[in-house]
């Protein structure tokens, strides 16, 4: 069953200075980024982006500095105006919005988490966690019981009296979450939100991100630089490079078909085995009997099929969904898989 486009993003462009219309021109014509601003002294920081980010995904889009990654989140609540090109929301184009519906859209059915957490410093933890109840008129009676259980669910149960300069950095981060989820909004926009953080804190603020998700199946949009996270996160991975989307897809297909050397390179020292899983290698069962080694579930990663063929070069092992046989996966796919391939010569795109 194909799941349902939240947000459609198509043909957008924009272009920071003076005359971005009569720039846009020049782009449209072939003019890259680097001669646009050589000879214009135009920024181009988006071109002609197509995205579907669906209904209950994580939507990671990921690129170095200066890539337009997190340009392009912002037009989603439009903070920044675009250039040319169309944001709908639930197929309702945004760009069409007054200032009350902006308003509105933001306040209900947006909600951001940010890299420098954005708390306000004079307000309790319980406070900061209400805010988005807060801005549409609700007092601290109203909302407490609502932002005390989603601290809790966060792990900040019998903080709430505390203010932000008396947590850690990634206490504070996760009073950013609760008072995201507080707000109920479906779809959650993330602006490098763990990027600020230590390794091991970044990563249990990783995990807690996708237990959430696993029950609340929100529509989140996740920008990074990191490919490690990216991975661990999307299930639709868009990567970007000066402005234009370089290849999108599911980020297994993307690691197992590369589009074009960029990615080639992003993705050349990345373990393969530990971030590979068994639904992405595998072959059908097609019928035939085997002496299978063991039964593996579809999302483990090739590292545990390593770890348990014992280093018997023909083991073979039925794959799992839901306690269902699903496919086959023999020693044989997992050693291909390991080995990078060349790039292919045409990005491959998620339409």
């Amino acid at each position: 069953m194909t799941t349902q486009v939240k947000i459609t993003i198509r043909d957008l462009y924009k272009i920071f200075g003076p005359t971005p219309l009569a720039a846009l021109e020049h782009v449209r014509a072939g003019m890259g980024k680097a001669e646009l601003l050589e000879h214009h002294g135009h920024v181009l920081g988006l071109q002609d982006i197509n995205v579907d980010i669906r209904d209950g995904e994580i939507t990671v889009i990921m690129g170095l500095s200066g890539s337009g990654k997190s340009t392009l989140i912002r037009h989603i609540n439009r903070l920044i105006e675009p250039t040319a090109g169309d944001i709908l929301i639930d197929d309702d184009n945004i760009l069409s919005y007054s200032l009350d519906q902006m308003r509105e859209l933001r306040r209900e059915r947006l909600s951001m988490v940010f890299q420098k957490f954005a708390l306000l410093p004079h307000r309790t933890v319980l406070e900061n966690a209400g805010m988005a109840l807060d801005v549409r008129g609700f007092n601290v009676s109203d909302y407490e019981q609502e932002a005390t259980q989603w601290l809790k669910r966060v792990g900040l149960e019998g903080n709430e009296s505390q203010y932000p300069h008396q947590l850690s950095g990634g206490m504070q981060q996760r009073v950013g979450i609760a008072r995201a989820l507080v707000s109920n909004a479906p779809i959650m926009l993330m602006d490098e939100a763990f990027s600020a953080l230590d390794p091991l804190i970044r990563s249990d603020m990783q995990d807690l991100l996708l237990e959430l998700q696993r029950e609340l199946r929100k529509t989140i949009v996740f920008i990074t630089h990191d490919l490690d996270e990216s991975l661990k996160l999307a299930d639709h991975l868009v990567i970007l490079k000066d402005g234009l989307v370089v290849q999108q897809g599911d980020p297994q297909e993307i690691l197992l078909n590369p589009g074009d050397p960029y990615i080639v390179d992003f993705i050349s020292d990345i373990n393969r085995a530990r971030v590979l899983r068994v639904r992405s290698v595998m072959a059908p069962l097609n019928g035939t009997d085997h002496k299978w080694t063991g039964d593996i579930d579809e999302q483990s990663n090739l590292e545990n099929v390593l770890s348990r063929s014992g280093g018997e070069a023909n083991a073979i092992f039925r794959v799992m969904r839901e306690g269902r046989p699903v496919g086959v996966l023999s020693m044989q796919d997992v050693m291909r898989a390991l080995v990078p391939l060349e790039a292919a010569s045409e990005p491959r795109m998620r339409g």
